[in-house]
């Protein structure tokens, strides 16, 4: 395993003049030595360049890889000693599955009494000894793809697995239990591993850190808690959370701030609040309040979901700019109809503040 550290920017065209023209913008990022970390954001936001920077697919256009403090920038996957396991199974068909998970350590040398232990170590992990004897040919997408997740993990020296949406292929009902499995691997193996993904619930119950990216650029480095309770960067509170978090525009009036033409206050030092364009909460950190109750808005609700465990409700809140506000509510408490008048409160503990996209402060602070 190693600490890989990244100072570098990207570009597929020569010359770039604006940010545009990068696909990666310049960022300096550290992988720790047996870590678990995700790059997770939409499509086209560079994780997966990122991801084969790191394996040496890619040579960055400017700036380092570094592996344990020695450059790797021109070396390639081999030399850097990276396992690589991609969207779609990269396999032998003709090979049985134990051939198949043996193969990266037959053409290393390995002893065949370590290859036949670290096989089956590796097969029982991924719920396959039964199956060690079968071809290839004839198993299923998801197995196929959990050979090639093994041929990825079996290697013990390897500096980093990198995984690049292994579980496309997969159907659902099973992705729950391949992603469980990598915890355990991770756990169990202690391993340097990169997992890219969109799935923000495949990034979060897989790494202990994710890396959330958009247009290049990587906006914030976290555990969950850190992105869900905390985050530094508004698209990472629209991205991650089912629905996002909601915003607000607000405007500084010398001593506090206006939201909805109402006129809030919070525990916030007046200094740390002065230039916020947006308020920030979570639908989970939203209540119904009291008329004029402070820290709250009127709004009228537009929809009313029942969702099972909770209600999700649509509210549109109107006083200067017009904004949606989402809330969750318990089903035990009463649940207001489509065109109801209500008050919901929104500055509390968990409301953050932001200027020009980025957390400024937060209320419990």
């Amino acid at each position: 395993m190693a600490r890989i550290e990244l100072d570098l920017a990207h570009a597929y065209k020569p010359n770039p003049q604006r940010d545009e023209d990068y696909a990666l913008l310049p960022l300096k990022m550290r992988f720790d030595d047996g870590g678990a970390y995700a790059l997770l954001g939409p499509s086209g936001c560079g994780k997966t360049t990122l991801l084969n920077i790191v394996s040496g697919l890619v040579k960055p256009s400017h700036g380092s890889v570094t592996f344990d403090g020695s450059e790797v920038t021109a070396r390639t996957p081999q030399q850097r000693n990276i396992a690589q396991v991609f969207q779609f199974p990269v396999i032998y068909d003709t090979m049985t599955v134990a051939e198949n998970l043996a193969f990266p350590l037959r053409n290393r040398g390995v002893a065949a009494d370590k290859i036949k232990q670290r096989v089956g170590k590796i097969a029982e992990m991924l719920e396959m000894s039964g199956q060690l004897d079968m071809r290839a040919a004839g198993l299923a997408a998801d197995a196929k793809q959990k050979i090639s997740l093994g041929r990825g993990l079996v290697r013990e020296d390897v500096s980093a697995v990198l995984f690049d949406e292994p579980l496309t292929v997969i159907d659902p009902h099973l992705k729950w239990q391949l992603r469980r499995k990598l915890k355990q691997i991770h756990h169990e193996l202690k391993l340097t591993l990169i997992y890219v993904t969109h799935d923000q619930v495949e990034a979060l119950t897989f790494a202990d850190q994710v890396v959330v990216m958009t247009r290049g650029r990587a906006v914030q480095i976290g555990s969950a808690s850190d992105l869900f309770e905390r985050p530094q960067h508004t698209f990472v509170g629209h991205f991650i959370g089912s629905p996002g978090m909601n915003f607000l525009p607000v405007h500084w009036n010398g001593s506090g701030i206006d939201v909805a033409g109402r006129s809030m206050f919070s525990s916030v030092a007046a200094l740390k609040l002065a230039g916020a364009d947006k308020l920030g909460v979570r639908p989970e950190y939203v209540s119904l309040a009291a008329p004029n109750e402070a820290g709250a808005v009127p709004a009228l609700v537009t929809q009313a979901q029942d969702i099972g465990t909770y209600w999700l409700i649509t509210a549109r809140v109107s006083g200067g700019e017009e904004s949606v506000v989402r809330a969750r509510l318990s089903p035990e408490q009463a649940i207001p109809n489509v065109g109801d008048g209500v008050w919901l409160s929104i500055v509390g503990a968990h409301t953050c503040f932001y200027k020009d996209e980025q957390l400024i402060a937060e209320a419990n602070t």
